[in-house]
C-alpha cells in the first residue's frame, strides 16, 4: 500500500514531501556533530547520503511503511528540518515518531508543532491506535517536545546505541490514541 506524503500547514511551518533541492540543506544539518550529537548514527561525512536520504523518503511512502517531510518556515521558506513516522503498522495501527532539526531553529517549539500537526494527520488518516517515540536520555530538549504533545515514558533501553564508541540509553515515548489532544495549546518557546 502507497502511502501518500502530506503536504500540511500550520500557524508557522509547512510539512512537505522532500525534493530533491532539499540535498544540500539535510547534508548541511546532517553533517553537524553538534545536531547528531544524541542520534544512532555519526554525522554524514559524505554529501551522496543526503540524496540517499530524500530517495529513502519516496521509497518508504511507496513501499507504505511511513511518511517523512521537510519542515520549512511559512514566513520565508528557510529550511527547519523533518519529522516523519515510520514503521507504520496498519494491523497492529502503530507507528514511531521521529524528527530532526537545525541547530539554529532549536528552542523555537517548531519540533513541537511540526510533530502535532504529523500526529493529527496520523491519527486521522491511518487510523493509528498507538505511536511510539525514543529519545535518548542526555536529551533533555526532545523529552519535553514529546512530554508537551502528550508522549508518557514508558521505560529505558540501556546501552541501546554505540555511536563513535560513545554508549548511551534510550528513553521510550507512548502515546496512545484515548490519550491524544490534537487542538492542546502548544508550550510557548523558550
Amino acid at each position: 500500500m502507497t502511502l501518500a506524503t502530506p503536504t500540511l500547514h500550520t500557524d508557522r511551518l509547512r510539512l512537505r514531501p522532500f525534493a530533491e533541492g532539499d540535498a544540500d540543506r539535510l547534508y548541511a544539518m546532517h553533517s553537524n556533530a553538534h545536531v547528531m550529537r544524541y542520534w544512532d548514527s555519526p554525522p554524514w561525512t559524505e554529501r551522496a547520503r543526503a540524496r540517499r536520504f530524500v530517495e529513502r523518503c519516496r521509497t518508504m511512502a511507496d513501499e507504505g511503511t511511513g511518511v517523512r517531510v521537510a519542515l520549512e518556515r511559512a514566513s520565508d521558506g528557510a529550511f527547519v528540518g523533518w519529522v516523519c513516522l515510520v514503521e507504520w503498522n496498519p494491523v497492529y495501527r502503530s507507528a514511531s515518531l521521529g524528527y530532526c532539526l537545525g541547530e539554529a531553529m532549536w528552542g523555537h517549539g517548531y519540533a513541537t508543532e511540526a510533530a502535532r500537526s504529523l500526529l493529527t494527520w496520523a491519527f486521522d488518516t491511518l487510523d493509528l491506535n498507538r505511536v511510539q517515540a525514543e529519545a535518548d536520555t542526555r536529551n533533555a530538549a526532545s523529552a519535553r517536545v514529546l512530554e508537551k504533545i502528550g508522549f508518557v515514558r514508558e521505560g529505558t533501553l540501556r546501552e541501546d546505541c554505540v555511536v563513535d564508541g560513545v554508549v548511551s540509553d534510550s528513553w521510550v515515548y507512548g502515546l496512545i490514541r484515548r490519550e491524544w489532544r490534537p487542538s492542546a495549546v502548544p508550550a510557548p518557546a523558550r
